[in-house]
């Protein structure tokens, strides 16, 4: 277990310096299909060197490498447009706390034992949610049009959730933790693509910027998810465990972003953050 936990740490930190650069790229108006193109070119060179990327079963790794590159490729697009509108230390937490669905999913596909607190912390999770509703923000923050990233944000939360329980269930049915990862990757280019040429090509032209940022932060992604894979899969790792712990990224994200971009702290931000904090102790208590 002790090895699962420094995976998942190393994970947290790629994961919280990540979704920063996130909300520095999504302040300007920016291809975030090009974006997320060239973090999938940079992620899939990085992956193309990692060994074993067929598995015993080569229809399994593409089957589930398939199903997990749509969950995180969909869910990033859909976090670094909320951004657009909302404040990185919200949409970090809101994200984060995708657990509230991966805790019930692994008892009910892993078989995993829960105890009581941890359903309390499943409840706190949500009560950290449900703290950013349309209204509780400051309405400078998305001119009070909050509703749309609102669910921008709670949808990419959802597909977070479905990318982490994928990652433990494909290396269980044969799959290639490597081969996952690196078709991840290319599932990034290719949503990354169709993102850009269905909806901005008309608007955004590609530049240099879009690429140095695309490039940063592919490297930042390879780590989050060479990292998770490992973690779930280390002797004695647990899903109930490793992923809620993974999660924790949003406060380091939210401390940062209060002070490298002044975002404000308000109290609903702080009543989120407290909920959300508690939900992740609860839910790594064994």
């Amino acid at each position: 277990m002790a090895l699962a936990l420094f995976y998942t740490f190393c994970c947290l930190g790629c994961t919280a310096f990540n979704d920063l650069l996130f909300k520095y790229f999504a302040r300007k108006e920016r291809s975030r299909g090009i974006f997320i193109t060239f973090i999938g070119i940079t992620g899939t060179i990085v992956m193309s060197f990692m060994p074993d990327k067929i598995g015993e079963n080569w229809q399994m790794t593409l089957l589930w490498g398939i199903i997990c590159g749509v969950f995180s490729a969909v869910g990033n697009i859909l976090l670094i447009e909320s951004m657009s509108f909302m404040s990185a230390g919200v949409c970090s937490t809101v994200y984060r706390m995708n657990l509230a669905l991966v805790v019930p999913l692994s008892v009910l596909i892993f078989h995993e034992k829960l105890m009581l607190h941890q359903y309390f912390g499943v409840a706190l999770a949500i009560a950290a949610v449900l703290s950013f509703l349309p209204g509780r923000e400051n309405k400078s923050e998305g001119g009070g049009k909050l509703l749309l990233p609102a669910v921008m944000i709670v949808t990419a939360s959802v597909f977070r959730a479905g990318l982490g329980v994928a990652c433990k269930y494909g290396p269980m049915s044969g799959a290639s933790p490597n081969g996952i990862n690196f078709l991840i990757e290319v599932m990034w280019i290719v949503t990354g693509l169709a993102y850009y040429y269905l909806k901005e090509r008309k608007y955004c032209r590609p530049d240099a910027q879009v690429i140095k940022y695309g490039i940063a932060s592919g490297i930042l992604v390879a780590g989050i998810l060479f990292f998770m894979i490992a973690a779930l899969n280390a002797p004695g790792a647990k899903a109930s465990i490793v992923l809620p712990t993974a999660q924790m990224s949003f406060i380091v994200t939210f401390i940062l972003s209060a002070i490298l971009l002044k975002e404000k702290i308000t109290g609903w931000k702080i009543t989120a953050m407290l909920c959300g904090a508690a939900a992740m102790i609860l839910l790594c208590w064994h």
